[in-house]
C-alpha cells in the first residue's frame, strides 16, 4: 500500500514545537517501549517485537526524536485489519498527535473493516472517526490460586495440543474471530509455552494457548463452544500456572467464566471497549473467542 502524503500530513505542530511522523521500523522497538511505559502498559521488549513483525504504521517523534505517539494495524487476509499499539503520551493527548496518527492507518486501510480496544482515554477518538462499539472486554489477572479441574464435559476429550492439530485450530480460529488471522496464528503458537484441544468424536472442537507476555503468562487465544468448554480448556493451564501471575482477556460477557477465572485468581483489572468499523465479524455461536491473542491482535 502507497504511504505516500502531503507534505503537510508530515509536520503538526504540538504545543510550542513541531513533531514528525514517520513509518515505524523494527529499530523503534525503545521508542515503542518508551510510550508504553509512559502509559503502564506491561509489554516486555519480547511482545513488542513480536508486534513489530506482525504489523506496520506509524511514529510521532519530537524535533530531538522523543517518541509522543505510535499507531499500528495488523492485516488479516484481504479485507480486515486490527489496529493496535495507539499510544499517546499522557501530557499530548489532546493536542491533536493521536488523531493525526489514527486518520494514518485508517488511510492505509481503506477498504477493509477494522478492529480496535478503545480504552477509556481513546474512546471519544475511536468513535468520532466512526468506529461503533462491538462489547467490552475484561482484563482478569493475578497470581493463579490452587484449583480443582472442572468435571469434564460429557462427549468431549481434552488433551495437549499437538503439531497434527494445526490445520484445525487455523480453521477454529477464523470460524469464531471472523477473520483469516494465520500468520497471527503461526507466531503465537511458536510462543505458546502450552496448548491444549478438546475433540468430539474424534475432531477438534476448541483450543487454548498460553505464552509468556506482559508481567507473566497470557491464556490465549481461547475458543471454545460455551462456558463449560472454555473452563474445561483453561483449567488445566491455570493448573499449570499456580503461583504464577496470568493474565486473560476475554470479550465474553457470562459471568460464570469470568467468575471461574476470579476463582483462580484472576480478578477484574480493567476493561477495555471493542469497537469496529465495517460489518460485525465476530462469532456468538458455536466456536467463539473466549481468550484474546492480545488487545493488538484481538
Amino acid at each position: 500500500m502507497s504511504r505516500s502524503t502531503p507534505a503537510d500530513e508530515e509536520r503538526l505542530l504540538l504545543d510550542t514545537y513541531e513533531a514528525t511522523i514517520r513509518p515505524i521500523t523494527p529499530a523503534d522497538r525503545p521508542l515503542l517501549h518508551e510510550l508504553t511505559v509512559a502509559v503502564f502498559w506491561p509489554h516486555r521488549s519480547r511482545d513488542l517485537d513480536t508486534f513489530l513483525a506482525l504489523g506496520q504504521g506509524y511514529i510521532a517523534l519530537d524535533e530531538i526524536g522523543r517518541p509522543i505517539g505510535s499507531a499500528m494495524y495488523f492485516l488479516m487476509g484481504s479485507d480486515f485489519a486490527m489496529c493496535g499499539m495507539m499510544v499517546t503520551t499522557p501530557r499530548l493527548q489532546a493536542l491533536g498527535a493521536g488523531r493525526r496518527l489514527l486518520r494514518r492507518i485508517l488511510k492505509d486501510c481503506e477498504g477493509r473493516d477494522l478492529r480496535l480496544s478503545a480504552t477509556k482515554s481513546g474512546f471519544s477518538l475511536y468513535e468520532s472517526a466512526g468506529f461503533e462499539t462491538v462489547c467490552t472486554i475484561w482484563q482478569q489477572q493475578g497470581v493463579v490460586r490452587p484449583i480443582h479441574l472442572p468435571e469434564p464435559v460429557p462427549g468431549l476429550t481434552l488433551r495437549a495440543m499437538q503439531a497434527s492439530d494445526h490445520a484445525a485450530v487455523l480453521a477454529l480460529d477464523s470460524q469464531a474471530y471472523g477473520a483469516n488471522r494465520h500468520e497471527v496464528l503461526e507466531v503465537v503458537t511458536d510462543l505458546s509455552k502450552r496448548g491444549v484441544v478438546v475433540e468430539r468424536d474424534g475432531a477438534v472442537c476448541g483450543f487454548a494457548m498460553m505464552r509468556p507476555f506482559g508481567k507473566g503468562i497470557v491464556i490465549g487465544p481461547v475458543v471454545a463452544e460455551g462456558d463449560q468448554m472454555a473452563m474445561q480448556l483453561c483449567a488445566p493451564l491455570l493448573q499449570h500456572c499456580e503461583g504464577c501471575f496470568v493474565r486473560l482477556d476475554t470479550p465474553q460477557q457470562s459471568e460464570h467464566f469470568k467468575a471461574f477465572l476470579s476463582a483462580a485468581g484472576l480478578g477484574v483489572f480493567d476493561t477495555v471497549t471493542e469497537m469496529r468499523i465495517g460489518r460485525f465479524r465476530r462469532a456468538t455461536e458455536g466456536p467463539q473467542i473466549y481468550g484474546m491473542a492480545a488487545h493488538s491482535l484481538g
